[in-house]
């Protein structure tokens, strides 16, 4: 560790008796609860999630250290009186207000990377602070939370070294943890409010939430997220075609097809499969509360619609001597397969099929929703030859007109109520800001796919009336 770092002094008194075991019992409580259920020691933490978040949590006990006292004895205070002299105001300054420091969650907003960001505190009733701080800010996104110290530096508020990004699984595990000790029932409140000196008493529960959640992510297998069609089927792209009989052109399937309820023509050779009511809620991420927010991205519901509401089923193209048809799952593929081959019958030989894997679904079907939804013909082939910039526009124009329907669709987040019908009580407020910075914080993060990812939202703030509330 530097010299020059503030708490410099301090950490060579630690390893003086008799703060080291005082230190040792502290750490303990923060990683020990962890370790001894994975039968690690704190040494093997180095190799399993590197040196840098080894030592920040080596730091957060730390931070805690210097707030303890034994039988009226505190680190901080000892080593003041004893080399106060040494170190200089500002420094003691500093080691003060880690003294009177507490750990507890922020959201973070308002981001100038480089310089600043605002923090709330989302376990104690208080106002949003401006920290001033370099590094994080160049690494958080709007809405993330962070459990942390921040403590007065130089006329400013800035973090403190122990500092923790708390995913959605860190801050249920956190949630859950905080109920229990303060000896609460969990209620609807994501998080119980405590003072200043409760705070004080956990603070090894934020080291332990996240370490649990790391350790987890670490033993779970990596998985893209689940996909689903409106009909809640797994999503694998199917690409079924036809050959024409021998003798029977183009013009006689499409007058066969023209017959068939629920396939409405775009072209002479191009038709949609629809059917006339939407059969699920639009496109929308899990919704905010512990339980959908712990495993964010795992599962994914995509879905086409024309303008006027139609689902669309699937897709219908003649090509030279086939008929196309593109479906996303198998059930699909059956009853489509079934129905073309009772309407068209001798027409078209046996139908050869080709199978898209889940894995390879998401993007694929991203860009055949980009003129699906649009009302026009859904052609794969238009989507993926746009230049960029165009295809960005369109991308934009169909996330525009998504949500622009959501805020009228009920959602499971909102207790099956719509987002203007929630904004019409408190809670339901509550719920509809908790639900959008979540739907931001995922945007910003990169998880919405492909080239959804970086969508503004801030006009549904506007039009639900919230904008006070994103701060």
């Amino acid at each position: 560790m530097a010299s020059t770092h503030p708490l410099s002094g301090l950490i060579r008194s630690l390893a003086q008796d008799p703060w080291q075991p005082r230190f040792d019992d502290i750490l303990a409580e923060h990683v020990g609860p962890v370790l001894h259920e994975a039968d690690l020691a704190f040494s093997d933490l180095h190799d399993i999630l590197g040196q840098d978040v080894t030592m920040t949590l080596w730091g957060c006990a730390f931070e805690d250290a210097l707030t303890r006292d034994w039988d009226g004895e505190n680190l901080v205070e000892t080593y003041l009186k004893r080399r106060g002299w040494k170190e200089g105001p500002r420094k003691s300054a500093y080691m003060r207000a880690m003294r009177s420091s507490v750990m507890s969650l922020y959201e973070v907003s308002d981001i100038k990377p480089g310089q600043s960001l605002v923090a709330r505190d989302l376990l104690r009733e208080s106002e949003p602070v401006l920290v001033h701080e370099g590094t994080a800010t160049r690494m958080v996104r709007q809405w993330d939370r962070l459990a942390a110290r921040i403590v007065p530096s130089d006329g400013r508020h800035v973090f403190a070294g122990g500092l923790l990004a708390c995913s959605a699984e860190t801050c249920d595990h956190l949630s859950r943890a905080l109920y229990k000790a303060l000896q609460r029932k969990r209620g609807k409140a994501p998080f119980p409010k405590l003072d200043t000196d409760q705070l004080r008493t956990i603070a090894p529960l934020f080291s332990i939430s996240w370490l649990a959640c790391a350790m987890e992510r670490m033993a779970a297998p990596t998985r893209p997220p689940t996909l689903f069609n409106s009909d809640g089927d797994e999503i694998a792209l199917h690409d079924i075609r036809f050959p024409l009989a021998k003798g029977v052109t183009q013009k006689t399937v499409a007058a066969r097809l023209d017959t068939i309820a629920g396939l409405r023509s775009e072209s002479r050779t191009f038709w949609n499969w629809v059917t006339n009511a939407p059969t699920a809620p639009p496109i929308v991420p899990p919704g905010p509360g512990p339980a959908t927010l712990a495993a964010p991205g795992r599962a994914l519901t995509l879905i086409s619609s024309m303008d006027d509401g139609a689902t669309v089923l699937g897709t219908l193209q003649l090509k030279g001597r086939q008929l196309h048809l593109d479906v996303n799952s198998a059930r699909r593929a059956e009853r489509a397969t079934a129905m073309l081959g009772h309407a068209l019958g001798p027409l078209v030989g046996p139908p050869l099929t080709r199978i898209t894997p889940p894995e390879q679904a998401l993007m694929d079907h991203t860009h055949r929703d980009h003129t699906q939804s649009g009302g026009g013909a859904a052609r794969p082939e238009d989507a993926l030859s746009l230049p960029p910039g165009e295809k960005e526009r369109i991308v934009r124009e169909w996330m525009d007109r998504h949500y622009r329907q959501t805020l009228d669709q009920p959602l499971p987040a909102l207790d099956n109520q719509s987002p203007r019908q929630a904004v019409r009580t408190a809670a339901g407020r509550r719920k509809t800001v908790e639900w959008l910075k979540y739907l931001e914080n995922a945007s910003a993060h990169g998880h919405a796919a492909g080239d959804m990812a970086g969508y503004d939202f801030g006009w549904m703030w506007q039009e639900l009336g919230l904008t006070t509330f994103r701060k």
